[in-house]
């Protein structure tokens, strides 16, 4: 009880502001707390064994763990007409073998901490959940497969817009990194939580991510090693290996165990199951240097440098990997993915050498259509509105589909250190998004009554680890 009690006095001292401390005395609850909202996000703090950690995520957001769960379930179902029981099933058969024993204990704990708040939800809708953007890649390799050859359409689940630079194109430079986070608004909403994780092994990190989810998901995060980490989803990739570990399990193991870049291809890679496949932006501020790991199921390549930048649009980039694994129409300048691309390297060149935060922050809200040569937020922005275009972003949304940017996130060197980044929750670039006006105006979504909500323009807010080093010690 005493190291329980020191856990929790140095965590609520280093926070210096009003946290939600649990009421139950269960020990696995000390140090954790929540705080927020702010400007959209809620600060969750959990450390300690993976079962801690676990039961900490359980019961300080089981509400928003069972809200989450509806929108994924929604979501997810509809994107690949199969029911929440097949996905399950997919789960305990393809996902769940493959779960180390650190996250097994983790997401265990998780159904614990929820049990004792009343939840219903099972272990596997926790591990379904978690692996929510990989059933398209399940479902799309059994279609080929099915059609024997003959290639059925794609469907990828996410898209992004990304960047990290050093070197002469920032201002000190050092390394700027910078995210946006397209997804449905179904589930958009939801990405509203900001997890400071200790655990007893691996590295201290923080991320963005969703209630429920063990990883970011949307791949933002810094851990205590000097690394950052990104990602933007591979347009058009299809592959699949279901003998091989989950992208969800593999995602959170390098966020937390690596400390270099190296480290980080080395565990992304290491039984690579091609689930929800990206192009990986990576940073290591403790030697200035950036990298780029493209991350096919087949075709893999990793490009570093100390002077220059990466960027992600949700293009491929390896030819091999373009003609093998994509369906991606490289030959389309027009395609919006591509095009994203071009106003990614038209900024990183008119901004060299003047590259920060505050340039990343208008980056990343960025609504400049170089098609149009005029500002009109669509799906050929940076900052992404797909609900805005009539042409909606073909094998994703259709004309006016709910979905696009919903949420942002830049971090520089000297943020890193402090373990630190500032995010903008909803539409930061001001345009808002408003459920009930959509849906009256778009009818054939109103399958989502009830769970769509509105994507607000919050404020830019600043979010720091929140622990001393004596905890830190304490648990090792």
């Amino acid at each position: 009880m005493r190291f329980a009690a020191l856990l929790c006095s140095f965590a609520l001292t280093a926070i210096g502001l009003t946290a939600a401390a649990p009421s139950s005395s269960d020990p696995r609850l000390a140090g954790g707390f929540r705080s927020g909202p702010e400007n959209g996000w809620t600060f969750v703090h959990l450390q300690g064994t993976p079962g801690a950690i676990g039961y900490q995520h359980g019961y300080l957001l089981a509400a928003e763990i069972e809200d989450a769960k509806r929108a994924i379930e929604l979501s997810t179902t509809h994107d690949v007409k199969h029911s929440w029981a097949e996905l399950r099933e997919v789960a305990q058969q393809y996902f769940w073998p493959k779960v180390p024993a650190e996250y097994r204990e983790e997401i265990e704990g998780m159904q614990q901490g929820l049990a004792a708040k009343g939840s219903k939800l099972d272990v596997m809708d926790l591990v379904t959940m978690n692996g929510f953007m990989e059933f398209t890649y399940y479902y799309d390799d059994m279609r080929r497969k099915d059609a024997k050859g003959a290639i059925a359409p794609s469907h990828p689940p996410e898209h992004c817009s990304a960047f990290v630079a050093t070197g002469s194109y920032t201002k000190d430079g050092r390394i700027v990194m910078g995210h946006n986070n397209w997804t449905d608004y179904l589930t958009a909403t939801r990405w509203d939580i900001i997890f400071d994780i200790v655990p007893s092994g691996g590295h201290h990190l923080i991320m963005d991510g969703m209630p429920g989810l063990i990883h970011s998901a949307d791949d933002f995060g810094i851990n205590d090693a000097g690394i950052m980490i990104t990602e933007t989803t591979i347009g058009r990739f299809h592959g699949f290996d279901r003998t091989a570990v989950p992208e969800f399990v593999r995602a959170r193991k390098a966020m937390q165990y690596s400390e270099s870049i190296d480290d980080f291809a080395r565990i992304m890679e290491d039984g690579n199951n091609g689930g929800y496949a990206n192009t990986w932006l990576i940073a290591d501020r403790k030697n200035n240097e950036i990298g780029r790991l493209e991350l096919g199921l087949k075709t893999i390549t990793l490009e570093r440098t100390k002077d220059g930048y990466f960027v992600g649009s949700n293009f491929p980039i390896n030819p091999r990997l373009i003609s093998e694994e994509t369906d991606y129409p490289a030959d389309n300048p027009n395609e919006p993915n591509t095009v994203r691309h071009r106003r990614w390297d038209q900024l990183m060149a008119a901004n060299k050498g003047k590259i920060d935060v505050e340039s990343g922050k208008k980056f990343e809200t960025d609504h400049y259509d170089i098609i149009e040569k005029q500002i009109d937020p669509d799906e050929r922005t940076i900052c992404g509105h797909i609900d805005r275009s009539p042409r909606g972003l073909p094998g994703w949304y259709g004309p006016h589909g709910p979905a696009g940017v919903a949420e942002v996130k830049v971090a520089d060197t000297a943020m890193a250190e402090k373990m630190s980044f500032v995010a903008g929750m909803g539409h930061p670039c001001g345009v808002e998004f408003h459920a009930a006006e959509f849906l009256k105006g778009h009818p054939d979504y109103a399958w989502q009554q009830g769970v769509l909500q509105d994507l607000k323009a919050n404020q830019w807010t600043v979010f720091a680890a929140r622990t001393s080093p004596e905890v830190r010690s304490a648990l090792q």
